[in-house]
């Protein structure tokens, strides 16, 4: 039976090749249920066979989405080729999911400013970056002071996806809210100082580099949470977390529904209307994909399939008929 002590090699594992806390916590569940699902049976004393019965779970009787199985895929992979250093000859035998694409959902610029126009006035600024900015939920949050050049009106994003740092607009409506912005931070700062605290969140190897420097204002978070808490990898020190990503999925959740957007919003919605309207005012594509981040521009030619003319900008011949040829009324 695999017990605690080999959850406990995943997790150190993980860290020691840096992943995400929340990478770590995806893959540690999904070994967790492909253990469970085998009987609590050793992965050691598994292979081939038992990783596809369970992929094939998944797909069937569970009816999960093609990346949620191959995520699935990679967890246990991981486990075998790094946790127990298995050797997997039969890797490539291993039947992947094909993973459909999708088309983006992109508000047109009437909607997004219905939308903005609706957001609660503590969450408008974080809100107005991922749109104006293009920036996904987890770096606007992760966002900190150092990250601002007001001089040059842009935002530096460190680490963002693939661990690829970058630069991106800062929008002129956002100036004056980001500017009172750190005028709170600088606020609660100086009150977390005052109570001994103040302490940045960064990387261990930074956190016994800096030392009592991670108490700078530069290092805090740009959007701060009200509650100190501990953190979940070494909680022998109270800090000053980023709010919560699901603190702006609600804000934006309920002006959609006030603003009668009958498209599905999310967090992400807002960055591909960002680039899809940078690409419907002339800006080129490589430089939209400089902005967002991508590795590679075929990713962001799928915003070419939504642009305002129509699918692929194009024009449908129906509306290029004579003016006489208007269509007749709703067919009751």
């Amino acid at each position: 039976m695999a017990g605690p002590r080999l959850m406990d090699r995943v997790r150190e594992v993980m860290r020691v090749r840096h992943y995400s806390l929340d990478t770590e916590r995806c893959y540690l569940e999904w070994i967790r249920r492909f253990i469970l699902f085998h009987g609590k049976r050793h992965p050691a004393e598994m292979g081939k066979v038992e990783v596809e019965a369970f992929l094939t779970h998944l797909a069937v009787n569970r009816g999960v989405a093609p990346s949620t199985q191959n995520q699935a895929l990679h967890a246990v992979l991981f486990l075998y080729a790094q946790v127990l250093g298995v050797d997997l000859p039969w890797l490539d035998e291993v039947v992947r999911a094909k993973s459909r694409r999708r088309l983006p959902v992109v508000l047109s610029v009437g909607e997004t400013r219905d939308l903005l126009q609706r957001v609660s006035p503590r969450q408008w600024l974080a809100v107005g970056l991922l749109y104006g900015a293009g920036l996904r939920v987890t770096e606007c949050l992760r966002l900190r002071v150092h990250d601002l050049d007001f001089s040059r009106h842009t935002i530096r994003v460190l680490a963002g996806k693939g661990g690829k740092d970058r630069f991106t607009p800062m929008p002129q409506a956002s100036l004056e809210p980001l500017r009172q912005q750190l005028r709170v931070v600088r606020g609660w700062h100086e009150q977390d100082l005052d109570r001994g605290l103040g302490w940045a969140k960064l990387p261990r190897s930074l956190q016994r580099k800096f030392g009592a420097a991670t108490r700078e204002l530069h290092w805090q978070y740009l959007f701060p949470s009200h509650h100190l808490s501990a953190d979940p990898r070494s909680p022998d020190r109270q800090y000053r977390w980023h709010v919560h990503p699901s603190t702006l999925r609600k804000a934006i959740a309920r002006a959609a529904r006030e603003a009668n957007i009958s498209k599905r919003v999310t967090c992400h919605t807002l960055r591909h209307s960002f680039a899809t309207h940078l690409l419907e005012s002339g800006t080129d594509i490589r430089t939209i994909q400089a902005l967002l981040g991508h590795k590679d521009v075929r990713t962001t030619m799928i915003y070419t399939h939504v642009i305002q003319r129509g699918a692929l900008g194009a024009l449908s011949p129906l509306d290029q008929l004579p003016q006489g040829a208007d269509a007749p009324g709703c067919v009751s």
